[in-house]
């Protein structure tokens, strides 16, 4: 899913509107989606992977194909498709956010008549393989193959682990995309990170109280409840040129996270969902400056608790332990926050 800039631009197409025609095209593109590429860098036995799934879409100048069908102008989607693996072969890849400028700008410099490139990339979650260390004993023999020397083969553990040369483990926790538009006429190019599908849930040190209370209220106070969300995030960068985008993503990543659950023994109390988005994306327009302006979404996963009162006979007592997972209706909280000077010069 392409994914429009934060900041709105306007259009610089000209008109080529057919002079009897009362119709005028406003919008237009076209492009390929869903490329699927993996590349594999091989430096001596350490090997890097990454799987991206890949869109390019290109605004041209003219719309005589639209028009008259004259495709004089058109770069076949097919074309843009095999481009991908040319550069992706010619290059390597980086990031999202590396690999989505360098085909933006590769559109824009090789066709003069494209007027806008913009690339969507979503990177596929691989992380490398690793063993524990530690010499963890199960039913007093060693975890490989009885042997106490070789340690617990976990390759999922993540204490005292090594991690393995060329062997990777799909771990879809949430997902990297970028998204790049970059115009001909304009020397400003819009770069989008984002996070999507952090799916995060926590059982307690959540509530919601003191809210509207007339005649439409049926929820009662909640002052301790499962919180539980799906976060979709993006931000868009004003400096390009000084940011790690990998590592930014990841700060970005642990930012949701802390603010969500807090000490790993004490917990953070959350008055809202409202109130967790907003300390998240202040602290990311806090921590990283090359950040312009940040989108998050939050819908609730509700998680309802099952009455038990008139089952005392089988279950004496009050229930705070099964739940009924609810996923339709759910509420949905956004917000999108911005740096003030950058507004002002909106």
């Amino acid at each position: 899913m392409f994914v429009k800039p934060l900041q709105k631009a306007s259009s610089l197409s000209l008109s080529q509107n057919p002079t009897h025609s009362q119709y005028e095209i406003t919008d237009h593109g076209y492009g390929k989606d869903a490329v699927k590429v993996l590349h594999v860098s091989r430096k001596g036995p350490v090997h890097t992977i990454h799987e991206f799934e890949v869109g390019t879409h290109l605004k041209l100048y003219s719309k005589k194909d639209y028009y008259q069908g004259n495709n004089s102008d058109v770069v076949a989607t097919d074309s843009q498709k095999n481009t991908v693996y040319l550069l992706a072969k010619k290059h390597g890849i980086e990031s999202p956010e590396m690999f989505a400028l360098l085909l933006a700008k590769h559109f824009l410099n090789k066709y003069s008549h494209v007027e806008e490139a913009h690339v969507h990339v979503e990177a596929y979650p691989w992380q490398r393989v690793c063993q524990e260390e530690t010499k963890t004993m199960w039913n007093g023999k060693g975890a490989c193959n009885g042997d106490p020397k070789l340690g617990n083969c976990n390759f999922s553990s993540i204490d005292d682990r090594q991690l393995h040369n060329h062997a990777f483990i799909f771990t879809p926790t949430a997902q990297h995309y970028s998204d790049v538009v970059m115009r001909r006429n304009d020397p400003k190019q819009t770069v989008i990170s984002g996070i999507k599908g952090l799916r995060v849930l926590k059982t307690t040190q959540s509530s919601f109280v003191n809210f509207v209370n007339d005649e439409f209220r049926s929820l009662p106070d909640q002052y301790d409840r499962i919180f539980s969300t799906v976060v979709d995030c993006s931000w868009e960068y004003s400096d390009t040129e000084s940011v790690n985008f990998s590592r930014a993503w990841q700060t970005v990543n642990n930012i949701i996270l802390k603010n969500f659950a807090g000490d790993p023994n004490i917990g953070v109390s959350s008055p809202s969902v409202q109130h967790t988005l907003y300390l998240s994306e202040k602290e990311v327009l806090d921590v990283l400056p090359q950040v312009s302006v940040i989108s998050m979404t939050m819908p609730n996963k509700h998680y309802f608790n099952f009455d038990t009162k008139h089952f005392q006979k089988i279950v004496p007592g009050d229930n705070n332990e099964v739940f009924i997972p609810v996923d339709k209706p759910h509420g949905t909280i956004y917000a999108q926050l911005a740096r003030k000077d950058l507004r002002s010069r909106l």
